[in-house]
């Protein structure tokens, strides 16, 4: 038990490094200058589908607070709106998933995720937006529908296509090096209903669905395009 409960620090540790990292390697800017895609919500999203919704608060916590102390330009309000955009949608994610472990699971709390992680931003950007930034909140309100909300659609379709092309591989990895036990559900400790033994059981448990990766894909092609489309027009 101890062994495992280590395992599972160093791991969701990992993770949050992982996702500072990206965060500085990866800016892209979206619409306007101001807003720029990163993928930290991708690793966090997968360490919540991994443990749970409450490893995927702190680690969205952990790497947010970082961020604010080395990188951040928007201090604390800027610290803030990200923790809430990463729990928006890491956290209802892995929630909806973490109630039912399946494909069609995962699917719903990562389109779960997207739609909570709009909606709020949204809510706040009207709010905070002209605090720190010091535009008038008629502006602010005026950008809502044509700014704001298909820049955090586009960000959460990314999110949600990279998550899924990603969770899998990274389960395998983890549990060939022996991190994970296999034919085990990380979030609850328990044994999946279709538990990966040794031999067939076990590869078959470890191949990735053809469709969900083009599926995956396709959403994240399209929103790309838009994302490209929308910030030259």
């Amino acid at each position: 038990m101890e062994s495992s409960k280590t395992k599972k620090l160093v791991i969701v540790a990992m993770m949050a490094a992982l996702a500072y990292i990206v965060m500085i390697l990866i800016k892209i800017p979206m619409l306007v200058d101001y807003l720029k895609y990163d993928p930290k919500d991708v690793i966090i999203a997968v360490t919540g589908f991994l443990f749970g919704p409450l490893e995927a608060l702190v680690t969205a916590l952990v790497v947010c607070v970082i961020e604010a102390f080395t990188v951040g330009t928007t201090g604390w309000i800027g610290a803030v709106m990200n923790f809430l955009a990463s729990c928006s949608f890491a956290v209802v994610a892995s929630l909806v998933y973490r109630r039912k472990r399946t494909l069609p699971g995962a699917v719903a709390g990562l389109v779960c995720g997207v739609v909570c992680l709009t909606v709020m931003m949204l809510l706040w950007n009207y709010f905070l937006t002209p605090v720190y930034t010091g535009m008038p909140r008629e502006t602010v309100a005026a950008m809502l529908p044509t700014v704001f909300l298909p820049f955090n659609l586009i960000k959460g379709g990314i999110n949600a296509a990279l998550t899924l092309l990603i969770y899998k591989p990274v389960v395998i990895t983890l549990r060939r090096t022996g991190l994970v036990p296999a034919g085990r559900s990380l979030s609850s400790g328990q044994d999946d209903a279709r538990p990966a033994s040794s031999g067939a059981g076990s590869r078959s448990s470890d191949r990735i669905s053809p469709l969900v990766m083009i599926a995956a894909a396709v959403v994240l092609a399209i929103c790309i395009a838009l994302a490209v489309i929308l910030t030259k027009a």
